[in-house]
């Protein structure tokens, strides 16, 4: 734990982040869990996705994760940890890169996620996973893709699909309700004029015929702040939709999305998602 601390401190000080996340990797247990990398799921865009499995998986729920990084960097290789987390707990993980800015603005992204979603679906079965239970998941930037998808009906829709086909989303420190805008980049991606930037933001879809979600934040953290989860939380219950919570003392941004893994003993969020995802996949009596 203490070497694990160290590396987040120098992650967080702007050390190598491929350095870092190999590290964190390397300590992930994955017992257990069997895993099939590079799945290209977009040949023309060169996009791929990697699937971490229970060994003996059998109609498990399935869970698409997005990564974080301010729309602007990551990689699905540095998340292999999230996936042995997750199939070490009987759920068929799914990893999925995504373009990302200045290649793309808000619509490549949000169409990519929708893609990673599709061929999740439509391939479940093969990893021993139930697409009749499928939810989508993310930290931060990824939590605004997992947001969108779950609420903006037209981006599911371009793919065949809508966000009733999802069982329900979990959001990590995600971004759901963060205008107005004032960095450049961030303008860039999600638009110059109030219209623009409107469509940007997850909490503006909610209608009442949203899939679950489940909402986990740090109550530390200061790059999404809190207000952000406990809006859509509001915005959810104004609907009475079903949603939960999760706030989550001393814990920052990074903090809560390590504590998925690595840094497990520092908050239950590990056995939060997969409580939330077993109760929405176990069959209504």
């Amino acid at each position: 734990m203490r070497l694990t601390l160290i590396l987040l401190t120098i992650f967080l000080l702007g050390g190598c982040q491929s350095t870092f996340f190999a590290a964190v990797n390397a300590r992930q247990p994955s017992k257990g869990v069997v895993a099939h990398r590079d799945n290209v799921y977009d040949a023309t865009h060169g996009l791929a996705l990697d699937v971490y499995a229970p060994a003996q998986a059998n109609h498990a729920p399935v869970v698409v994760f997005f990564y974080g990084g301010s729309w602007k960097n990551g990689k699905r290789q540095w998340y292999r940890w999230v996936g042995q987390a997750l199939a070490s707990q009987g759920i068929v993980a799914v990893i999925a890169d995504y373009r990302l800015w200045p290649a793309v603005r808000m619509d490549g992204f949000l169409h990519d996620g929708a893609e990673a979603v599709r061929w999740a679906r439509d391939h479940a079965a093969h990893f021993g996973g139930d697409p009749a239970h499928l939810f989508v998941m993310g930290h931060s930037a990824g939590g605004h893709i997992a947001a969108m998808l779950a609420t903006d009906k037209q981006w599911l829709a371009g793919v065949g699909m809508k966000p009733g086909d999802l069982s329900g989303w979990i959001g990590v420190a995600g971004a759901y309700d963060f205008l107005p805008l004032d960095d450049p980049d961030f303008i860039d991606m999600f638009g110059k004029t109030p219209e623009q930037q409107a469509r940007s933001q997850p909490i503006n879809f909610v209608d009442g015929d949203e899939p679950p979600a489940l909402l986990l934040q740090g109550e530390a953290d200061s790059i999404v702040f809190p207000s952000e989860a406990i809006s859509m939380e509001g915005r959810y219950r104004q609907q009475g939709e079903s949603v939960e919570l999760k706030l989550y003392p001393k814990l920052g941004h990074e903090g809560l999305l390590f504590a998925l893994g690595p840094l497990h003993g520092r908050a239950p969020a590990l056995d939060d998602v997969v409580s939330f995802v077993r109760e929405k996949s176990t069959p209504a009596q």
